[in-house]
């Protein structure tokens, strides 16, 4: 992936650098940090930096392989951290689509960074990507020999329908030798091929991007060919759809020489796969020369870009559209190198504005790629995956700062339709109180009486049947008490009649809705409206919608004033209200915390407490000089019979019962209020040095279920482990 760089700076000058690097590497790169170290098993700060060793109890973390007799060797079946690194969301739809596709590969700071840790880390403000609907094939690349993507990054592009490949890489003179034995045998190839199939298959992921970055001789390519082709009949047959990808690198002749187009240098190992990576130093007649030299395959040509622009065509950054343009033209595919540009330049004013900014070049040349929600039920929380709090049905779990892929649920596309002269902003806001998981959208701005304005959330693919969906969604008002938010949804039928059914906010009638009589085919009133004591401000719609035969096309949010003299009680909400900020009458403020839809037919209800096994594994307990005590385990669950249910996630509680401290033993046990310890989307959770507070005999553990639905189990109701601690 150097050929950009390459084009600016000669290898002589590059090989003198990376010998630099490598004299000073191992100090680094074969230690962990000490505060990484002392996230290991029982390691204490020594004053020395630990080794990392993958078979030892440690907090979960995703890592590449280095070496090919790690490969080989299929040691990383027996690493402690293998089963917390599969993913666990399916990919909602299989086949690529006969049109021009856009790949991403993120490459940003040498990979595994905030995005390592699997059961998430502790910075809010980590990396993203809530594009996703621009994306078919997101690739995660390293400088390392065997790329693995960590598995939030997995599951939230399954989520959203795009496909994920690791990356396998030889660079420099250690690749040279590294391809060396990979290609010393056919009988090498397949087997290394076969490892690499079968890690894709075991992880969760859907295939590989191949970049043979070295000088080979050219009795080596028979035996390079044969790799490639093994790699992809192995990927098809373990994993449906998979995709191997070749990187414009290494040529039929065994050069290293980037082509820059597909030419007969290097169509013969395209020919054996499923598409070229094109590098992007390419030229404005070469999209046209690849796609033609491709024939009916043109959009399995990716042409590179370059985010920082070195040497891409139109020089990347905020010209990126330039060189989209012109894949465009062609009509051949766009694979778009290290997005984290913005993030890692620190674009003005800060990374969701820039982030949101730089996307909107590529939809504005590109378009939408990808349509969700697209089956039932869904559950939309607006989480990007990171924050400052996390809540479950409006109640605080934690304030912590947190950064967790894999709970990014389906994101919107905020594009707004202005109705009026007057505005309102819709943006996914971290640091508003939020409903559920991390995140909620703000709806922020100005809007005179009986105005409004229709902002849409959702581009959807979900063919309605015969059973009613019911919409639910929670609101917030923020602001006056005229203000409303409510949903609106546009259907086409399959003789593509349109339709525009409002979904009414509560506090009103169908009279109060007139203003809206002439703007949508149909007016629905809330079935229930509910408030929660113990979530203070949010409004809980339920909307019954029946269209058989008519697919749901968009999902948006309308945000109005209703008419000052017409306005009822809102189930004394006024004077319950938290929050208002502003007097101004046209002012508007609110939040949309969620929305679901379910079909009318009854949901799995969650298993009982008696249908689950639980363990523990790995347990260690210590204690310091001032006798502190600590705990560090490995939870394990599973159902005593298999179910069709399919579970969301898991969020991890902890109670301590302690004795009272009166002494007398037949007094009962004080239990803790539940502590939350975190997430996980598999059926196992690592517990690394909980505290163990003074008195404590015992601990309970607490694992709640959650549904596809959004529906939480009751804590008391949920699965647990009880495990008794030494004094």
């Amino acid at each position: 992936m150097l050929g950009a760089l390459r084009s600016h700076i000669d290898r002589r000058t590059l090989i003198a650098i990376r010998n630099l690097l490598r004299s000073i590497r191992p100090r680094f790169t074969s230690t962990l940090t000490m505060s990484e170290a002392s996230r290991q098993e029982g390691g204490e700060s020594t004053g020395r930096e630990l080794q990392f060793d993958p078979s030892r109890p440690a907090v979960p973390i995703s890592y590449p392989l280095k070496t090919l007799e790690e490969l080989e060797s299929r040691a990383y079946f027996d690493s402690f951290h293998y089963p917390f690194n599969v993913a666990s969301v399916s990919l909602r739809s299989r086949e690529l689509p006969d049109r021009p596709r856009m790949l991403v590969c993120h490459d940003m700071a040498g990979g595994y960074g905030d995005d390592k840790w699997v059961q998430g880390g502790d910075n809010a403000g980590a990396y993203a990507i809530w594009h996703w609907y621009l994306i078919d094939v997101f690739v995660y690349f390293s400088h390392s020999l065997v790329t693995l993507p960590p598995p939030g990054w997995v599951n939230t592009a399954h989520r959203h329908g795009v496909k994920v490949l690791g990356t396998f890489i030889t660079e420099w003179d250690e690749g040279r030798a590294i391809s060396n034995k990979l290609l010393a045998t056919r009988e090498s190839a397949h087997m290394y091929a076969d490892r690499l199939a079968e890690l894709a298959a075991a992880l969760g992921f859907d295939g590989w991007l191949i970049n043979m970055e070295v000088q080979l001789d050219k009795e080596q390519i028979p035996n390079l060919k044969e790799f490639v082709s093994r790699l992809t009949e192995r990927m098809h047959a373990a994993v449906a759809h998979s995709l191997v990808i070749w990187y414009d690198s290494v040529t039929i002749d065994g050069e290293l020489s980037w082509q820059d187009q597909l030419n007969d240098k290097n169509k013969p190992f395209f020919d054996i796969c499923d598409g070229i990576f094109v590098n992007y130093t390419w030229k404005e007649n070469y999209p046209k020369l690849s796609g033609l030299a491709a024939g009916d395959r043109k959009f399995d040509v990716y042409m590179g870009i370059d985010a920082f622009g070195r040497g891409s065509y139109g020089g990347g950054q905020w010209n990126i559209n330039a060189a989209l343009d012109v894949l465009k033209q062609e009509r051949v595919s766009a694979a778009l190198f290290a997005p984290g540009w913005v993030y890692e330049s620190n674009q003005p004013p800060d990374f969701p504005t820039g982030q949101n900014r730089w996307w909107s070049l590529i939809e504005k040349s590109w378009g939408i790629r990808g349509a969700y929600p697209d089956k039932l039920p869904f559950c939309i929380n607006f989480d990007q995956g990171r924050g400052f709090h996390i809540y479950v049905d409006g109640r605080l779990l934690s304030d912590k700062q947190w950064c967790n892929i894999s709970l990014q649920s389906l994101q919107p596309l905020l594009s707004i339709s202005e109705e009026s002269a007057h505005t309102v902003e819709a943006s996914i806001d971290l640091e508003e109180e939020s409903y559920s998981g991390g995140g909620c959208i703000a709806l922020k701005g100005t809007l005179g009486d009986e105005a409004y304005c229709v902002t849409r959330l959702f581009q959807g693919e979900l063919c309605l049947g015969e059973s009613p969906v019911t919409f639910t969604y929670s609101v917030k008002i923020k602001s006056t008490e005229s203000s409303r938010v409510c949903l609106s949804v546009d259907l086409v039928s399959t003789s593509n009649e349109k339709s525009s059914i409002l979904l009414a906010s509560w506090g009103d009638n169908l009279i109060t809705m007139s203003q809206f009589a002439n703007k949508f085919s149909k007016i629905i009133m809330p079935q229930r409206v509910t408030r929660q004591e113990d979530a203070p401000g949010w409004i809980i719609h339920e909307s019954s919608l029946s269209m058989k035969g008519y697919m749901l096309a968009n999902i948006n949010a309308v945000c109005y004033k209703s008419s000052p003299g017409l306005v009822q009680k809102r189930l004394d909400y006024v004077s319950e209200r938290q929050g208002t900020t502003s007097e101004n009458p046209s002012g508007f403020h609110a939040l949309l915390g969620h929305i679901k839809a379910t079909s009318a037919q009854p949901n799995s209800s969650f298993p009982p407490q008696t249908s689950w096994q639980v363990g523990s594994q790995f347990i260690m307990q210590a204690k310091d000089y001032a006798s502190s005590r600590t705990i560090s385990l490995k939870i394990v669950w599973k159902l005593k019979t298999d179910t069709d249910i399919v579970f969301s996630h898991f969020n991890i509680f902890v109670i301590q019962v302690q004795k009272l401290a009166n002494g007398d033993s037949n007094d009962a046990d004080h239990h803790s209020v539940p502590v939350f310890l975190g997430v996980t989307h598999t059926k196992a959770f690592y517990v690394s040095d909980l505290a163990i507070l003074p008195g404590t005999h015992c601990l309970e553990f607490i694992i709640q279920v959650s549904l596809l639905d959004g529906t939480y189990q009751s804590l008391e109701d949920s699965p647990k482990l009880s495990l008794d601690v030494e004094g």
